[in-house]
């Protein structure tokens, strides 16, 4: 959902979240969302849990340990076709 959907603000300061958008987010009543303001803009987003960021960290060492091995494999590729590097 790119564009923007107006919403009244109830009495009580109350908006409804448009459906697709909590569709979409996974976000269902009772849950949690973080509420704060940038630059005279309301932002709304579903906070991190532990396991999605535990994740989001697996995934990345699983990167890092990925592009380690390839490296290792261009390092000694170049070593056999250039030799040790000079000693300047």
């Amino acid at each position: 959902m790119t564009g923007g959907q107006e919403r009244k603000v109830g009495e009580r300061g109350q908006v409804t979240l448009p459906k697709e958008l909590r569709e979409e987010l996974n976000i269902h009543g009772g849950d949690v969302v973080l509420v704060h303001e940038e630059d005279g803009k309301i932002t709304i987003e579903k906070p991190v849990g532990r396991e999605e960021l535990a994740e989001g960290y697996r995934r990345r060492a699983a990167e890092a340990k990925a592009l380690s091995a390839e490296m290792g494999g261009v390092s000694r590729e170049a070593d056999e076709h250039l030799g040790d590097a000079p000693e300047w």
